[in-house]
């Protein structure tokens, strides 16, 4: 099985179809849909001076679970080089020597003789699958089985009645989606953390533990009576936790039962002016110690559903009383005693992500609340361990209950469509390295050659883990090169660079996919590089760059940072004469980048102005994981125009000048989709014409975007937040203030399309743009 048919082949099958064609129009989202991965530059610089001449960073964004075209699944166990310091694994990249049966890798350069099994056979007619040039995305099913997915799911009951209710009922949906042998286990808190024993029909058994304690493994363990008595990894260990973590099929009655028995906590209130006690930090800390005494490395998630912040013990992010509000960004940055609780949290939401990481499992956080839950303080177990993150209002509402149906959708075959427990290793050739990775997971601190000493994001190794990776799951990887002098390359040389995870199936085995890619090294003077530059992947690469530097620097700093990488990169490579700004012209390769950059400036992943720390924890926690298309309508939104003249929706500007009356616009910023109505449409739909038979078109027009609108809600995860408006309702303000105000009220009419705004329209932003550009 492992060879392919000769009859595909040509005796040049092992020329490396790895070189990208160079000259002409690069097409730079090719690779997207072959290996699941976007480069911001296509053609690379040969030096490290040339590296930083060419401003934005070197960089991949890769998805490595993507159904990409033509996956070939093979299931024996990979080839990999011998070399002491390499590990890769061989692909079509590899030069192949037909008569001493031994191929070269091109990391390390080392020889490797063929096993006898691919020796006896391969020719140059007959190749394996793995050095077919179409494979240079390669799936091994590897012999290693694992255990079915893990979910624990910790609810909160500390809220209101009707809100509860939605909860509940959202957790038993999950349950008769779930695959029947999925194990699941159940955790509630409210002043006090209750650990649900499954496997008691008659009498329901819950273990009690105390809100204002953390809990380390061993004391979970000892408390549910599976502790140090017993040795580790015993039967009767084995036995005893499975009270409380079982299989779906098993317990699925039980579980329904005790949710609709369940009730809002009865901890006695000391009255309206105090918030109801939720130990939220003792309940993850327990959850947690549960499963790392149970099942570490295994393909577990745990699902945190919360519905108010934290105000008792480890974690708390707010005190009881209601006249204490919960830190904004103003009190984070002037420290002022609203936020005399956050540094504390940060450590031990910090500590207990690091225990997560540890063991291989995904945090998720489902917060829905009118007011902060703490996500600030929080979103390190998310972004750490690959956990979701969604955030909305209520539990009734579509974000929070479509997103958590969402989360156990299954393929065909009946199997989640998750990757569980990921490492992500890189490899590279020896003359570039990689700084880091900037995406829901976190360092193994593994060293090889392949690590660069400059660190972007997670960086200093080549090993990363993620606890869970879905389709859409990208990760953004940094790379410098190390080759100092222009010379020592020859010409049309090619990087070669590798990306190898194994991640847990749900199908119970173990899988490993190779994504092998090369590119060529340009020239000393550069004359070719731009045509291998990828506007919209280097937009994402530098957004996700901006946004883990919010991390540890002032915005206000990034927001400079950003501006000054922009007037150099188009002061590098546009066309002008020395300070006539008249004479600017930027090559299409570059054209919309200063746009994107201009709407990244304004988003809520820079500005903090107008939103809560939750709000642009969640808004951060999204962009830095999404992939390349969806990262771009974050950043610049998109709007399609809906009118009786132009037939089937147009995409138009993001702009005022879009704004018409007699329109309809489908507005789609990933995170809230919105309809909005001009003023005239508005008008005829109050009147009612969309209800009588000879105004039938209007109907239609109406209808279709939110047949649109639907088709958006039902394709995406989170799910985003449906809102129709009008011109001049309360939610217009959704449209108005993403649209470039190119008529700010400066003068001129003031009709629906005018937007009053301190912000510069995007004119000009591009006229002080072009003038610092062409400054001597």
């Amino acid at each position: 099985q492992a060879f392919a048919a000769p009859d595909r082949l040509s005796a040049r099958a092992w020329v490396s179809p790895c070189a990208h064609t160079s000259g002409g129009n690069m097409d730079v989202r090719s690779g997207e849909n072959i290996n699941g991965t976007r480069m911001s530059w296509n053609i690379w610089p040969s030096t490290r001076l040339d590296a930083t001449r060419i401003i934005v960073p070197l960089g991949c964004l890769y998805t490595p679970l993507k159904p990409v075209e033509g996956l070939q699944l093979v299931e024996y166990e990979p080839v990999i080089c011998k070399a002491r310091d390499c590990g890769a694994v061989l692909n079509p990249c590899c030069f192949v020597d037909f008569h001493s049966k031994s191929w070269t890798c091109p990391f390390c350069l080392q020889r490797n003789p063929f096993p006898a099994m691919y020796a006896e056979h391969i020719s140059e007619v007959s190749l394996p699958a793995e050095l077919l040039p179409a494979c240079s995305t390669i799936e091994y099913i590897l012999p290693s089985q694992c255990s079915p997915p893990i979910f624990l799911l910790v609810l909160d009951t500390a809220i209101i009645e009707e809100e509860l209710d939605q909860a509940k009922d959202s957790l038993q949906q999950s349950l008769a989606m779930m695959p029947q042998d999925a194990l699941v286990g159940f955790i509630t808190f409210g002043a006090m953390v209750y650990v649900h024993e499954l496997s008691s029909t008659a009498l329901p058994k819950a273990y009690a533990f105390r809100g204002a304690k953390e809990y380390t493994s061993q004391q979970v363990a000892y408390q549910l009576g599976f502790g140090q008595k017993n040795p580790a990894g015993s039967g009767s260990q084995a036995h005893a936790a499975r009270r409380f973590l079982m299989p779906v099929e098993e317990c699925e009655f039980t579980l329904n039962s005790l949710l609709d028995d369940l009730v809002k906590d009865a901890w006695p209130l000391a009255g309206h002016d105090r918030r109801p006690f939720r130990c939220t930090g003792a309940a993850l800390s327990v959850a947690l110690g549960l499963v790392e005494a149970t099942c570490p490395q295994s393909s577990v998630r745990v699902t945190l559903v919360v519905g108010g912040p934290c105000n008792v013990g480890p974690g708390m992010v707010v005190g009881e009383e209601l006249a204490e509000t919960i830190r904004s960004h103003l009190d984070l940055q002037r420290e002022t005693p609203n936020a005399k609780h956050t540094k504390k949290a940060l450590k031990f939401y910090t500590s207990l992500a690091s225990r997560a990481v540890s063991c291989g499992f995904a945090v998720d956080i489902f917060a829905c609340s009118l007011d902060q839950v703490g996500l600030y303080e929080m979103k390190v177990l998310a972004d750490k361990t690959g956990g979701y993150m969604v955030m909305s209002d209520s539990f009734s509402m579509g974000v929070f209950k479509d997103s958590f149906r969402k989360m156990f959708d299954c393929d065909e075959n009946g199997y989640l469509q998750l990757g569980f427990n990921a490492k992500i290793e890189v490899f590279t050739s020896r003359e570039f390295k990689c700084c880091g990775a900037v995406g829901g997971l976190s360092s193994l601190g593994k060293k090889s050659p392949a690590v660069a000493e400059t660190e972007i994001g997670e960086g200093g190794t080549c090993q990363w883990v993620a606890g869970s990776l879905d389709k859409n799951t990208t990760m953004a990887f940094y790379f410098d090169i190390t080759n100092q002098t222009a010379g020592a390359m020859p010409n049309n040389k090619q990087s070669y660079l590798q990306f190898q995870t194994s991640y847990l199936h749900p199908s119970g085995r173990k899988r490993l996919r190779v994504t092998t890619l090369s590119h060529r090294y340009t020239d000393a003077n550069m004359a070719d590089i731009v045509t291998g530059f990828d506007q919209e992947a280097a937009a994402v690469i530098m957004a996700r760059y901006a946004v883990f530097k919010c991390e540890n620097e002032d915005p206000l700093d990034v927001l400079r940072w950003v501006d000054r990488m922009l007037i150099r990169l188009v002061s590098k490579f546009a066309d002008y004469r020395k300070d006539e700004p008249s004479s600017f012209n930027l090559m299409p390769e570059l054209s919309i980048f200063p746009q994107f950059m201009y709407h990244l400036r304004r988003s809520n992943f820079l500005q903090t102005f107008g939103t809560s720390p939750d709000e642009t924890a969640y808004y951060r926690t999204i962009i830095l994981r999404e992939n390349t298309m969806n990262s771009l309508v974050m950043i610049q939104p998109a709007l399609l125009q809906y009118s009786f003249e132009e037939g089937p929706p147009q995409p138009v500007l993001l702009d005022t000048c879009s704004l018409k009356p007699d329109v309809i616009l489908l507005m789609d910023d990933f995170f809230h989709v919105v309809i909005w109505r001009g003023e005239k449409i508005q008008a005829w739909k109050d009147k009612g014409y969309d209800e009588l038979e000879e105004y039938a078109n209007f109907k239609t027009l109406l209808q279709a975007p939110a047949n649109d609108a639907k088709q958006i809600l039902g394709d995406r995860f989170p799910v985003p937040k449906f809102i129709q408006t009008n011109a001049g309702g309360s939610q217009a303000r959704f449209v108005t203030s993403k649209v470039n105000p190119s008529n700010g009220g400066m003068g001129g009419a003031t009709d629906s399309s005018t937007v009053i705004t301190d912000d510069v329209s995007l004119k000009v932003f591009m006229e002080h743009l072009i003038k610092l550009a062409v400054q001597s």
